[in-house]
């Protein structure tokens, strides 16, 4: 039996497990359904689609930069099951005014007005439920875990988070908006239903006073984690990581229907295919470093990502689509002589991406003591959401000024090389034998 599917049988990983998964599948539920709403029913113009695409990455984001620091706070210092199903609560009100919003977007009443700005609240109400969820679900794994089993189990949660990203943006865009309305709150219930069933996890210190100034606290959790090199260069190569990530997917949904002349379903069919290449990477990274974690691959995947992002930009800019002016749905997209190349350049960037960035998270949740743990990954997703917004305002910033988005590629494939040099001096720094 591998170790995989030993966790996935146990009470101590397969709860939480689930409740990941649910709740990554309900972000992006929501998420893609409002946007591929606006893009594709509201706005009709290109820098409009382009700049709505990064405001909703910004409000999702923005959480992350606000409130991590005391999320990590929260997490080491409280029952992290307890904790969890608070979350889960909180999100079944969070889904219930972004359900509002759709269902007024459906209904085509005070659309931008009102039905658009309840869906942008509940969606940085998202982002501050996946603030606070994400460090408990990095932190508790080597709490229920054995030593062996992290790395596998640091894989099956970012498998099942991009497999879950998958689902919910297939459902966004082939499925109603009615009917995704309806979708994101049963989601948060069964969350909520699943996380009662995660063991207790009780703090390994004892509880300290909370600091609740938010810029105070960041700026100490940051500078009390990154003193050591490792993990700052780890949190670093990560951030950057996410900042190209932050980019694609930005730029998929006026990339599909602007360049490529193609359908919602078409820009939803890009995110399946990168959900599906993370995954991928996210599994295969653990049988190749046997349960070891480790840097060691990271650098040569993110240099073979940067070549598949160049890839995939050549692909778009050599694209042809028809001129009826009509946008292509999946069937008549497929048919396309360079769509094989397209969705295959696109698979490499998210499998190679998976390959480098599980090993970094395996590696700051084991290298520092699990009482320190959560604090490590909340200071991760500040530096990872201030290289997000810093991604996300440069794509709207590159927009305004009127750089092509196929052009905005190559900034991704440039900041695949940053993360390869961090990968690099950090493989160094643990005695990597390959480096």
């Amino acid at each position: 039996m591998t170790t995989s599917t030993h966790l996935v049988r146990r009470r101590r990983f397969l709860p939480l497990f689930v409740t990941q998964l649910l709740g990554a599948f309900n972000d992006n539920l929501f998420k893609n359904a409002l946007v591929f709403f606006v893009v594709y029913s509201v706005y009709d113009s290109d820098k409009a689609e382009a700049n709505f695409s990064a405001l909703s990455s910004f409000l999702f984001i923005l959480p992350f930069f606000l409130f991590s620091a005391l999320a990590g706070q929260l997490a080491d210092m409280r029952d992290k099951a307890r904790l969890i199903r608070f979350i889960k609560l909180a999100e079944i009100g969070i889904m219930t005014v972004g359900a509002c919003g759709l269902l007024l977007a459906w209904k085509g009443m005070v659309v931008e007005d009102v039905a658009v700005p309840l869906m942008l609240l509940a969606l940085f109400g998202m982002g501050v439920h996946s603030t606070f969820f994400g460090p408990i679900k990095y932190a508790i794994l080597p709490q229920h875990l054995h030593e062996n089993e992290v790395l596998a189990g640091t894989g099956l949660v970012e498998a099942g988070t991009y497999i879950a990203i998958l689902v919910g943006t297939i459902l966004a865009g082939w499925i109603p908006v009615e009917w995704a309305a309806g979708g994101v709150v049963v989601t948060a219930l069964v969350g909520y239903a699943s996380s009662l069933s995660v063991p207790p996890a009780p703090p390994l210190v004892a509880p300290e006073p909370l600091d609740f100034h938010i810029f105070r606290s960041s700026a100490n959790l940051v500078r009390n984690t990154m003193h050591d090199r490792r993990v700052f260069l780890a949190i670093m190569a990560i951030s950057f990581f996410w900042s190209i990530g932050a980019i694609l997917f930005i730029e998929f949904p006026p990339l599909a229907k602007n360049v490529l002349n193609a359908s919602k379903e078409v820009a939803s069919l890009f995110l399946v295919i990168f959900s599906i290449g993370v995954a991928i990477g996210s599994v295969s990274i653990n049988a190749l470093l046997k349960g070891r974690v480790s840097a060691r691959y990271s650098p040569i995947a993110v240099l073979v990502m940067a070549c598949f992002v160049v890839a995939f930009e050549q692909t778009c800019v050599m694209w042809s689509p028809p001129q009826d002016g009509v946008l292509m749905d999946v069937p008549h997209f497929l048919t396309q002589p360079l769509a094989p190349m397209l969705l295959g350049t696109l698979g490499g960037i998210a499998i190679s991406g998976g390959m480098f960035v599980v090993p970094l998270y395996a590696f700051l949740t084991t290298f520092v003591h699990k009482s320190q743990a959560a604090r490590t990954i909340a200071a991760n997703n500040i530096v990872n959401s201030g290289a997000m917004v810093a991604g996300a305002i440069l794509a709207a910033g590159l927009s305004a000024l009127g750089v092509l988005v196929i052009q905005q590629l190559l900034l991704a494939a440039a900041l695949c090389l940053v993360s390869a040099w961090l990968a690099l001096r950090l493989c160094r720094a643990e005695g990597c034998p390959s480096a």
